[in-house]
């Protein structure tokens, strides 16, 4: 009597995002990573796994229980703003930024604000010594009873210390310094962080317990280890900010819970870190008198309208090849709307040595912010300021025209709110449901917008 055998084929699997194939590849079909596809040993054929007794009936969706799954408030409002209103039970954040951007130092004034209303926190640190993490929360005013640490590296001792302190939330700073013991590889491997990560979001959800998991970056910015942990994790943020400047900016980039269009704005200072709910001062110089060069826009960052400053400056070159430097605005962008200004309104530069610049670290990358950054360089070369009061919004295109942009309506009332008494817009956008106590102006073209933005163009 013949018997069945069941084959096996040899598997792959990438470290990245888990894609498997048949054979060995270079490149990850799914993620695109180059060297990241490993063997993964036999791969059997045959049947799927069978079915098997089941353990929880499935329960009509109106019979179930949404109040286990109520946010609770972290005190810090930008924060709650990003995550959508708090901290969810059984959640897992992932928090990532660059180092000394501010993670540590947001997470225990969090960590202080959830002792003080009540709830006991672990913060697990396996970077920093104890001594150094209290010699920051008293220098932030995080000292707090309820506020337990536990310096640890090892994930066997932080399920312990789970289980000992029955904590109501719990923070891992960082995911990358725990090892667990079942695992071959150094801490931060793909292997370790992929198995520390997975046994703490299943400890996470069988105990209804929200969690923050402290990531690293890699130099290109992205999220450093497996890309797996973020399909595992329930919200991925960033949290931003240039090593010069205080201002900070927490982005969601994936939150299962809430909108990844919210923006929370945050300030380093001598006392730790503050929630900046209107940040508008911090990217306008508040001039007393207009100056040639400037020209304010309205950005949107998400959904949240953010004002922005750009400045140019337009000086006589010595050389061959005039100079091109800017800061906080695309280059690309600016060489294209140099050769528009040259070409459909007459404006000069090629002679010119050209430095275009943002207030306050702000970076515009939007084409909403072109017609502003056409005013603002043909202000320089005229060496006449814009007119005071006036804000700018609306993309040019190689045409000069200037074409309408998203959300125009809710930033003119951004604009309106912080005093700008009239608007540059584009011609195509219904200008009378936009009035809200400001003045319009709509402009068909980027000539049109100089012609009556600068007095004498």
């Amino acid at each position: 009597m013949a018997t069945s055998t069941r084959k096996s084929t040899p598997g792959y699997r990438c470290t990245e995002c888990g894609w498997t194939a048949v054979k060995w590849v270079g490149r990850c079909g799914e993620c695109q990573a180059w060297g990241t596809v490993v063997e993964a040993g036999a791969a059997p054929a045959g049947p799927a796994t069978k079915a098997t007794a089941v353990t929880t009936p499935a329960t009509p969706l109106p019979r179930v229980d949404a109040a286990a799954a109520r946010r609770t408030p972290t005190g810090v409002g930008e924060l709650d703003r990003v995550l959508g209103g708090g901290f969810v039970p059984g959640a897992v954040v992932l928090l990532a930024g660059e180092p000394g951007v501010g993670k540590s130092t947001l997470l225990l004034d969090v960590a202080a604000r959830a002792a003080r209303d009540g709830g006991t926190v672990l913060y697990v640190s396996g970077e920093e010594s104890a001594g150094q993490i209290r010699l920051r929360a008293e220098r932030i005013g995080a000292l707090e009873d309820q506020v337990l640490l536990a310096a640890e590296t090892d994930l066997g001792a932080v399920l312990a210390h789970l289980d000992q302190a029955a904590p109501s939330l719990v923070m891992i700073d960082s995911i990358q310094t725990i090892a667990s013991a079942q695992i071959d590889g150094t801490p931060g491997g793909v292997g370790q962080v992929r198995e520390v990560s997975s046994a703490l979001i299943q400890a996470a959800k069988t105990r209804g317990l929200p969690m923050v998991l402290v990531g690293h970056v890699t130099k290109d910015g992205s999220v450093a280890g497996p890309r797996i942990v973020e399909h595992l994790v329930d919200v991925v943020c960033q949290f931003e900010g240039d090593q010069h400047s205080p201002l900070r900016l927490l982005r969601a980039l994936k939150n299962r819970f809430g909108s990844v269009d919210e923006v929370g704005c945050f300030q380093l200072v001598d006392s730790g870190i503050e929630s900046v709910a209107d940040p508008s001062g911090l990217f306008l110089s508040h001039e007393s008198e207009p100056v040639p060069g400037t020209c304010p826009t309205i950005t949107l960052d998400g959904k949240r309208p953010l004002p922005a400053e750009i400045q140019a400056l337009v000086a006589p070159s010595a050389l061959s090849n005039p100079r091109r430097a800017t800061s906080g605005v695309d280059s690309s962008r600016v060489a294209m709307l140099l050769a528009v200004l040259h070409r459909r309104v007459g404006v000069a530069l090629a002679a010119d040595d050209v430095y275009v610049s943002t207030v306050g670290g702000a970076r515009v990358i939007e084409p909403a912010a072109d017609v502003a950054l056409a005013l603002a360089l043909a202000s320089a070369r005229a060496d006449r300021p814009v007119r005071a009061g006036w804000a700018a919004v609306g993309e040019v295109a190689l045409s000069g025209a200037v074409r309408p942009v998203a959300a125009t309506a809710q930033r003119v009332a951004e604009a309106a709110r912080l005093g700008f008494t009239d608007v540059v817009v584009p011609a195509k956008v219904d200008a009378g449901r936009l009035a809200a106590g400001i003045r319009l102006h709509p402009v068909g073209s980027v000539a049109e917008a100089v012609a009556l933005a600068i007095p004498g163009e």
